[in-house]
């Protein structure tokens, strides 16, 4: 059908509402809608949200598709209420041409579960020596606006500053991974009385801090924008703060596990918990928080980073450093913003939807919950509550620090302009 009636849901957590869709786009919302010639869905209790938009996801493909593909990738983010996710460019090839950005943005289309919009990378094989073809791949089909070397670090000022130079001529940002690389060498946790304890290295949080108070002083010098990706210490938190308050053109996101999760888990050493930036302490936890739900850091980003088994089912120093989180981050946040009263439904769809598509120049994503506008949704049956078991999960890998843990919330419906594309909590 192309008419679908959603009854009853509470939009943005709202008073309860009808949202009829026809074709692609919401054509009305309101009270006691007429249900002719419409499938109709019974939402009575739950969330509509606007579809959740990931600027910070690793779909693996090309090159690591025993890892995930973007297929698997995007069935896993239509899992989570996702319609759009911006794929990091650390693949095999690297994304640092038009061609490599061409081709997932491709497969993204051809799989249709949700949109995938490349991110490129900053410089060539993510080497850190030389600036990538930024301006190739904005005007390619993909249409790049975001660049990242994710996994890697820009350590090089004047390649850092030439990047935001470049990207300011067509409203591009630089998104940043925050990690001065002398100062984490051999390092395995966060550096603290954990560390200190169990005997392994440290990662310190300057390391994060003193790079992202250099990009912040740069793109001030600059006047272009920068993004800081997975902000983790309470540090970070207030070098950002200052740089907005002065009105750089700055934006942070912060990852569902490093608002959850702590240091001290490492003491169990099951690399599950093994993650770059490393879990923090409960003061950092706390902060990051504060400053999701104060507007300091802009956006929720999962940091989506599948592995497949053997990379970490392995002693702690081999492991690979990352964990899987489309499917699990509203739940995350469910349990550490809203339960605890620091955030409301509204304020979710803005750190989640609204604000993230801003920042990555999602078309057609992260808008009203309104007529006339694309019939991208995602529904959440909030008074669930369920352990995480991964045996169940769409991703291609496994590697969950949630599982067997208790989270509220279940994504049951997700459409793509109109499309459902989750029926129900289950995958069409």
């Amino acid at each position: 059908m192309s008419k679908i009636l959603i009854r009853g849901a509470k939009v943005l957590g709202g008073e309860p509402q009808d949202v009829l869709i026809d074709g692609e786009t919401i054509a009305e919302v309101g009270a006691g809608l007429s249900a002719e010639g419409a499938e109709v869905v019974e939402a009575g209790g739950k969330v509509l949200l606007p579809g959740l938009v990931d600027l910070h996801t690793h779909l693996r493909e090309p090159g690591r598709e025993d890892s995930e593909t973007v297929l698997t990738g995007t069935r896993a983010a239509a899992s989570g209420g996702y319609t759009a996710v911006f794929a990091m460019a650390n693949t095999f090839p690297v994304a640092d041409t038009a061609g490599v950005v061409e081709q997932v943005w491709r497969l993204g289309r051809e799989h249709g579960y949700c949109d995938v919009q490349p991110i490129g990378a900053v410089t060539v094989g993510l080497e850190g020596r030389k600036l990538a073809e930024l301006g190739a791949m904005h005007e390619s089909a993909a249409g790049v606006t975001v660049f990242s070397d994710d996994g890697k670090c820009v350590d090089d000022a004047v390649i850092m500053r030439r990047a935001l130079e470049y990207v300011k001529a067509f409203g591009g940002v630089v998104a940043q991974h925050a990690q001065e690389p002398r100062l984490t060498e051999g390092a395995q946790m966060n550096e603290g009385v954990v560390s200190a304890e169990l005997g392994l290295g440290g990662w310190p949080a300057v390391a994060e801090e003193s790079v992202i108070a250099r990009d912040v002083l740069l793109a001030d010098h600059v006047g272009s924008r920068v993004h800081i990706c997975h902000l983790s210490t309470a540090g970070s938190v207030e070098i950002v703060r200052w740089a907005k308050a002065r009105g750089i053109q700055v934006t942070a996101e912060v990852t569902p596990h490093h608002l959850l999760l702590t240091d001290e888990l490492v003491r169990t050493y099951n690399p599950v918990y093994k993650v770059n930036p490393p879990l923090r302490t409960e003061r950092d936890v706390l902060t990051l928080r504060e400053a999701l739900a104060d507007g300091t850091i802009d956006i929720v980003a999962t940091d989506h980073a599948p592995h497949p088994h053997e990379d970490k089912d392995c002693e702690w120093a081999a492991a690979a450093m990352g964990m899987v989180g489309l499917e699990t981050a509203l739940s995350v946040v469910q349990e550490t913003m809203v339960d605890t009263g620091l955030l409301d439904w509204a304020g979710v769809a803005d750190r989640m939807s609204f604000k993230p598509a801003q920042i990555g120049q999602a078309t057609g994503h992260g808008r009203p919950v309104s007529a006339g506008e694309p019939a991208n949704l995602t529904l959440v049956d909030t008074a669930y509550r369920g352990r995480v078991d991964p045996a169940g999960f769409a991703s291609r890998s496994r590697n969950t620090p949630y599982e067997g843990r208790e989270l509220p919330g279940r994504v049951t419906h997700t459409w793509l302009r109109g499309k459902a594309t989750l029926v129900d909590g289950k995958l069409t």
